[in-house]
């Protein structure tokens, strides 16, 4: 909202300087972006009278020109062409720095001098957009600074609102704000009393209104035989101060009071409503209607119109129609002013796209009381600048009053949300000061009526709020908060999440965080079965595209996107997880929620450098990923089990994760993604993934960590290779030998697998390394081997195996 500082005063009396003001409305909320001091640093453009013009010999679209500024007569050369002798005309003199930063010098211009400038209003920042220079009216003094002569010289002041300070979006809004830091008195504007024609309104005119819930008050006032034109100086450059263009005298007195007291209205031409009649009702589905931009708008139900007996000739609220604008030939003027309903407006405009000041107040709520006296100020304006005379009456249809809130207001409450002590009558004098009313109840309580423009004043807490800003936030005490300090230690599942997490990102891995919306049509491309449960979804009410239209049950189809976004953009080696929830339909009322970890490693083992082998990744290191982790979560033995059955796995490049003892649970699954799969997510290279179940690791635990010292006597290690045949898995030999328990035996490790010469087909040869070492004695040669003689044995016992 853009205010200046000397219309302020025509409604508020206050002696703040224009810095003090600035400070003080901020404080109280409304906070200043930008002050501008109209004015400032021109005084060297004066004003001076035009005594010749003529053509300049040199060039067709220049003119050389003699100007008295008062104490001398100087030439110029000027572009214009509206200009003519005896002009009053704004001078630039020579060392004048206009807005832009363009400074005025004396200079020759196709050999003729020139000693200053002839300003427009654009070149002043009195306009955006100017015809030619400014001609000024006949009576100034010679030599004036011009914007003393004008009386222009101003501070503007731009506000920054919050959308729930509709009451604000006008001057009187902002005054009514300056009256109550200022401690003055708010005055309104007073229509004159102009005379009315001896016919009344309700004989040439009526108004309908067939949907009260969108409008539930509208009038209406006929000026008659008026003259369109140019608005005068002063009411062009108020609109200009504010941003906003001059069209004629009618359509700008409207905005005019729209910007000073902060209620849209609008202008018909009434010999063009056809059968003098005006209905607000809702559009009919599939209506079209041209608007006052030259843009046919598609109309649907829910849409406010406002209709002559035929047809729409404005939306309501929003902005008016083609069929019935104000030109050069209106004579009959019909003006509007009403109180459309905020939601129905934010629909239409959202949905056409039109925003205007119209409906940016409409929208956020304006003020039903401000109607009568809007509509008043407006056709006394009218009938003063465009001449005319007013239909006696006025058409008002009233038909759903609404009326002010009313709130009940605690002193001990408010006290103790400020953290302050302050009386019920400074509590009620703060509140008056913006014009709300307010009666002293028992037991220290106010009741206050809210007006109706302040549609943010609904609670309690929003008087307490008024009352803090208003006794200024700069007065409230600065103290410490009173809180305790409480230890919470996460519990173990907390823990359990939070230590997966540190070890994959400790391992290289980088967390990822996908939306929990998908598509449907995910689980055709991740090839499960008709019947697979993952494709009971829980789908979303409202959802924003048909792509996010489920809650997802499974990471993987995430995941699998991910990777092909970031595998269109080149960065081919990726090892990524996510640990998020997933859901599951429930017969609760609630969605089953459980948690699950995707992990995915695709592109070379090492990163890009001098020492790269190219090497890709292989099922064995998202293998040894798992068991990194399963080691630093302490979760005991864990063993992989040849086939996943999952169908976005590759059948024999797949294994399901078990866990350990007595009572095996799976933990997920890992493998090579299927091809099908990876053509499916058009992903270009090899990617290897696994889809943990944590809420299984959570349930099975952490065994807790025992500390054993290292045992000072010697190590031995011994070196044994078995033939076994090639489905047998490396895993099942080193299970034999772990369930063996032998007291000195510290370790055992399978260092070598081999197929090929020496090696009969079918078989494979499995090398293990067993590490001996006691800690109450150095182990003798022959202790060693007989606890190595009883390993191998063991093996070729429980295994089909053969020592080599």
């Amino acid at each position: 909202m853009i205010v200046t500082y000397n219309w302020l005063k025509e409604y508020v009396d206050f002696s703040l300087s224009p810095e003090e003001l600035s400070h003080r409305l901020t404080m109280a909320g409304l906070e200043v972006d930008a002050m501008d001091h109209l004015g400032a640093g021109l005084d060297s453009v004066i004003v001076a009278r035009l005594e010749t013009v003529e053509p300049h010999p040199q060039a067709d679209r220049l003119t050389c020109c003699q100007v008295n500024t008062g104490s001398e007569v100087i030439p110029v050369v000027c572009g214009a062409t509206n200009h003519r002798a005896g002009d009053l005309v704004a001078l630039a003199t020579v060392g004048s720095v206009l807005p832009g930063d363009f400074k005025i010098k004396k200079s020759k211009i196709r050999g003729y001098e020139s000693r200053g400038m002839l300003c427009s209003e654009t070149e002043l920042g009195l306009a955006r957009e100017s015809a030619g220079i400014l001609i000024l009216p006949p009576d100034l003094p010679l030599g004036e600074p011009l914007f003393s002569a004008l009386q222009l010289k101003d501070v503007r002041y731009e506000i920054g609102l919050t959308p729930n300070r509709a009451d604000c979006l006008s001057v009187v809004g902002i005054a009514r704000e300056v009256a109550a830091i200022a401690g003055s008195r708010l005055r309104l504007p007073q229509p004159a009393a102009v005379p009315e024609t001896s016919d009344g309104i309700a004989d040439l005119a009526r108004v309908d209104i067939d949907q009260p819930d969108m409008c539930p008050r509208y009038m209406a006032r006929l000026i008659r035989s008026v003259t369109i034109g140019p608005s005068p100086q002063w009411l062009v450059r108020r609109l200009e101060t504010l941003g906003l263009r001059s069209i004629n005298n009618v359509v700008d007195v409207t905005n005019y009071v729209l910007m000073e007291l902060g209620h849209p209205l609008h202008a018909f031409d009434f010999n063009r409503l056809r059968g003098g009649r005006i209905q607000v009702r809702a559009a009919q589905e599939g209506d079209r209607f041209t608007t006052l931009d030259g843009q046919e708008r598609l109309l649907q139900s829910g849409d406010a119109v406002i209709c002559d007996a035929v047809g729409p000739v404005a939306l309501a609220g929003i902005m008016g129609g083609e069929n019935s604008e104000i030109n050069d030939q209106t004579r009959d003027v019909l003006l509007e002013s009403a109180y459309f309903d905020p939601l129905t407006i934010r629909r239409t405009s959202k949905r056409l796209g039109i925003h205007s000041e119209s409906s940016h107040r409409f929208e956020r709520g304006a003020d039903i009381a401000m109607v009568p006296l809007a509509l008043e100020r407006a056709a006394v304006l009218i009938q003063q600048l465009a001449g005319g005379e007013l239909v006696r009456g006025t058409l008002d249809s009233y038909v759903r009053p609404l009326l002010p809130r009313t709130l009940q207001l605690r002193r001990q409450a408010a006290n103790g949300l400020l953290g302050l002590d302050l009386s019920l009558t400074r509590m009620a004098a703060l509140l008056e000061s913006i014009g709300l009313a307010c009666r002293e109840l028992p037991d220290e309580r106010l009741e206050v009526v809210v007006p109706t423009g302040r549609h943010d004043l609904e609670r309690e807490v929003d008087l307490v709020e008024e009352i803090a800003r208003l006794h200024g936030y700069d007065e409230i005490p600065v103290t410490l908060p009173v809180s305790r300090i409480l230890l919470q230690k996460p519990d173990a599942r907390q823990q359990l999440i939070g230590r997966v997490r540190d070890q994959l990102v400790a391992q290289g891995a980088s967390e990822l965080i996908n939306y929990s919306f998908v598509s449907p049509t995910l689980w055709d491309r991740l090839q499960l079965a008709d019947d697979d449960p993952r494709r009971q979804n829980v789908r979303i009410l409202n959802p924003l595209t048909e792509e996010q239209s489920v809650m997802r049950t499974s990471l993987v189809p995430s995941m699998l996107e991910t990777l092909a976004r970031n595998l269109s953009y080149r960065n081919t080696d990726l090892t990524l997880f996510e640990l998020r929830p997933v859901f599951r339909v429930s017969d609760q009322d609630l969605p089953q929620e459980g948690l699950r970890l995707c992990l995915a490693l695709t592109g070379r083992r090492m990163p890009e450098g001098w020492a790269q082998t190219d090497q890709m990744v292989d099922f064995f290191d998202l293998k040894g990923l798992i068991e990194g982790l399963a080691q630093a979560l302490n979760l005991g033995s864990v063993s992989f089990v040849a086939g996943s059955g999952e169908p976005f796995l590759h059948p024999g490049k797949s294994c399901c994760l078990w866990s350990g003892g007595l009572q095996p649970r799976q933990l997920g699954v890992l493998g090579e993604l299927h091809p099908v799969v990876q053509d499916c997510f058009e992903l270009p290279q090899p990617v290897f993934i696994a889809d943990l179940d944590v809420e299984a690791l959570v349930a099975l635990g952490s065994a807790p960590v025992c500390f054993t010292p290292i045992s000072r006597y010697p190590d031995v290690t011994r070196d044994s290779a078995f033939l076994v045949d090639a489905e047998v898995p490396a895993q099942a030999l080193l299970d034999v030998v772990q369930q063996m328990r032998l007291v000195d035996l510290d370790e055992v490790v399978l260092f070598d697998l081999y197929t090929g010469s020496g090696v009969p087909e079918g078989k494979k040869s499995l090398a293990i390394r067993a590490r001996y070492r006691s800690r109450e004695k150095t182990l003798t040669d022959e202790e060693i081997s007989q606890m190595h003689g009883r390993l191998v044995k063991e093996v070729l016992k429980k295994l089909p195996a053969q020592l080599r």
